[in-house]
């Protein structure tokens, strides 16, 4: 113990030698610190405000602050900056607790430390004496700040809403930090553990409260085909018929920056960048509202890198097999009461074998439980193309399919295709081979989604569900590049969560 304790980070070594002296210092300092930010001092960190901190963070914009001597303000300008540097006081207090630092400190203060610290009354040295308090003190600490930063993750995509993801999030890191030092066998409190779960979770839920709420206002610029975000996105924004700043310290300025804008309008744009507001082209706004890219033309600027993370790629391969591995012997027994409840339904095989589009373009044979009536073989393309189409309550259905379909139990054969690298957990949906054809010939760049691969659920499956028609496979189409676009081990996580939500409420199958 003494040897992993002396590993430990520095700030995990303070936080487990608190006393009742530097308590009140460290409160003290809070307390000094909340009176700076109300006074209108500056404190840099990383500022979320719902879609804004999807593209904010990602230019680096976060926290940017004028330097008045090396920058001074437009002529034009010098009123708005005025009026926008009075607006900046009367909102630190709200940037203040969007600070992912200001969130994991106070986590780990008020969420772990402060109830340790009574729990114990002040008895630090038996805390130091006791291995399972030291214990359940680092994994509270290490699962605490997961949950945070995991949280801020998953706020950051479209559609989510922050707040929500704080029970899930926290619940998951708790339980996955007590299940290592299970598997450790090192000695742990569970007494511990459940308090500074609660404790940090009743932290990040105040947090959130906190936060701000209302959304950032965006401030459109004429030119080009900005009109597309109010056609399209419908978003609540107001136009700036002039070469002006907006007064407001959180604006968002939208512009096309693709058109070729007077010369006043592009000193705006460099003097908001300056002044740490955030302008941004059309699409990324349209992108970071809809979950989707827009589909023109495949180019780098639109799509990013043309190849997705191949690091990620692989550490996903080798997650999908473990994962598959140690879901196989717990599938065992469910498989065979479906297997028997779908032979007692109605005549025709178990298993249900179809020719599917994957992973770069290669056909591949998935498979699934049977949820349709065996039907007579098909020869013609038309019928093919016909058959392969699944739609509204499909009269081949049969009544045990219809549960398996609303449950995605029938899709859960397919652990097989991913033990043999045709398909992963997580990714677009793979089509059935004359689906794919037709796509392929009326909707340009479809093939493109095959470069990573299938997978049993995606973000399409979790935010738009099963479609059939051309115009809502273009619209899948587009969250798919997304997928693509932002691969990450955060966007898999958030599907996970989002799937199961669809299979609790049963929406989007067919």
């Amino acid at each position: 113990m003494s040897s992993l304790l002396g590993r430990m980070p520095i700030c995990c070594i303070g936080l487990l030698a608190i006393v009742p002296g530097q308590m009140c210092a460290m409160a003290s300092q809070a307390l000094s610190l909340g009176i700076r930010i109300i006074a209108g001092y500056d404190i840099c960190g990383s500022v979320s405000f719902a879609t804004l901190v999807k593209c904010r963070e990602g230019l680096g914009m976060t926290g940017l602050q004028p330097d008045r001597k090396r920058f001074p303000a437009e002529t034009g300008c010098t009123m708005q900056m005025t009026q926008l540097e009075k607006a900046n006081r009367t909102s630190r207090v709200p940037l203040f607790f969007g600070s992912l630092r200001v969130q994991a400190v106070l986590c780990l203060l008020f969420g772990v430390a402060i109830p340790i610290f009574t729990y114990f009354q002040g008895n630090v040295d038996f805390v130091f004496r006791n291995p399972s308090a030291l214990n359940s003190i680092m994994v509270a600490a290490v699962a605490t700040l997961s949950g945070v930063v995991a949280v801020r993750k998953f706020g950051a995509f479209p559609g989510t809403i922050a707040a929500s993801y704080v029970f899930p999030a926290f619940a998951a890191c708790y339980s996955i930090a007590a299940a290592a030092i299970l598997l450790a066998r090192e000695p742990y409190s569970g007494t511990l553990l459940t308090l500074t779960f609660l404790t940090a979770l009743g932290v990040r839920f105040a947090i959130s409260a906190l936060e701000r709420s209302d959304p950032s206002r965006y401030y459109l610029v004429p030119g080009g085909d900005i009109d597309r975000l109010r056609s399209d996105v419908g978003l609540a924004s107001m136009t700036l018929h002039v070469p002006a700043l907006p007064i407001e310290p959180d604006a968002v300025i939208v512009a096309d920056l693709h058109y070729d804008h007077a010369p006043e309008w592009e000193r705006v744009f460099a003097t908001a960048a300056l002044n740490g507001l955030g302008v941004y082209h059309y699409k990324q706004v349209w992108e970071a509202q809809t979950g989707k890219v827009r589909i023109e033309h495949l180019a780098e600027n639109s799509l990013g890198s043309l190849l997705p993370s191949n690091s990620y790629a692989k550490a996903k391969r080798a997650v999908d097999i473990l994962f598959s591995l140690i879901m196989i012997p717990v599938l065992i027994v469910p498989f065979v009461i479906t297997a028997m409840i779908i032979r007692l339904d109605s005549p025709g095989p178990v298993f249900f074998r179809q020719d599917r589009i994957g992973y770069r373009g290669k056909v591949f044979s998935v498979l699934k439980f049977r949820t349709m009536c065996v039907a007579t073989p098909m020869h013609g393309a038309a019928d093919q193309l016909h058959a392969a189409i699944t739609q509204d309550d499909d009269v081949r259905i049969t009544k045990v399919g219809r549960f398996l379909r609303k449950t995605r139990i029938d899709e859960l054969p397919q652990i097989f295709n991913i033990l043999r690298g045709e398909m992963s957990w997580i990714g677009p949906r793979p089509e059935a081979q004359p689906l794919s054809e037709w796509y392929e010939r009326e909707i340009p760049f479809y093939l493109y989604r095959h470069i990573v691969r299938p997978g049993i659920t995606g973000w399409a499956q979790v935010n738009q569900g099963h479609v059939s028609g051309i115009s809502e496979v273009h619209d899948k189409l587009r969250f798919d590049f997304y997928y693509i676009k932002n691969f990450s081990m955060w966007l898999d996580l958030l599907i996970l969560f989002k799937t199961g939500v669809v299979v609790i409420r049963g929406s989007g199958a067919k």
